[in-house]
């Protein structure tokens, strides 16, 4: 455990104290109104330190326990729309999955198409892979496409049965290359201010971990 932690990016980088316990004691406090809904973080753009740290392709993922998704919803009604952000869940109730049907979908145009691709650091568990599976089937005029850094759990039966599953609902899987890793980069991720919109740098083992992964649910699925 402890050399997970030491993995992780340092809160205090996020403006977050350093020291979990001391964040805790402090969210107690606070009246439970002010909390946001399920402790899910969202926004335009990520810090650029959690986006190298989380969306990793590594093939171990020490110390990697939230899950950050970023989605684009592109909407085919009366009034086309596109909207665009992030969701960063803190484990302690529901996923960003969960929190994008309960909070992201429901803003949408009722009854119009919606075309919704998630960039997601890593593949959703058993319970969100249900809840996925229900929203598909429930709204006829969703189509997802899930864009993955890595696989979850893969090698535990229930998790492949789960991927299957999502696959027969009609969601598209697919793991993310390293020209998605550059989208997000792009498109989610902070520049800092007043620089020059930096060039994202792969990371060595970026297409051998991609290759590794897409072979794997090729596998599952």
């Amino acid at each position: 455990k402890m050399a997970e932690k030491q993995e992780e990016p340092s809160n205090a980088q996020n403006g977050e104290p350093d020291n979990a316990e001391e964040g805790e004691g402090k969210k107690k406090k606070v009246k439970r109104e002010d909390l946001p809904p399920f402790e899910i973080v969202t926004g335009e753009r990520l810090p650029a330190i959690f986006f190298k740290f989380q969306f990793r392709n590594v093939e171990y993922s020490s110390g990697r326990n939230k899950t950050f998704l970023c989605y684009v919803v592109e909407t085919q009604g009366k009034e086309p729309a596109t909207s665009r952000g992030y969701l960063e869940d803190e484990h302690a109730a529901a996923h960003a999955e969960m929190a994008f049907f309960n909070t992201i979908l429901p803003t949408c145009q009722a009854g119009a198409r919606h075309d919704v691709t998630w960039y997601v650091s890593s593949s959703p568990c058993v319970t969100c892979a249900q809840r996925i599976c229900e929203a598909l089937r429930k709204n006829k005029g969703l189509r997802l496409t899930i864009m993955v850094g890595r696989l979850f759990m893969w090698e535990e039966p229930e998790m492949q049965a789960a991927l299957r599953s999502m696959k027969e609902a009609g969601c598209k899987l697919r793991i993310m290359k390293p020209q998605d890793f550059e989208y997000v980069w792009k498109n989610f991720v902070e520049q800092e201010e007043g620089e020059e919109a930096k060039s994202f740098v792969p990371w060595e083992d970026i297409q051998e971990n991609f290759q590794y992964y897409e072979e794997k649910l090729a596998e599952i699925l």
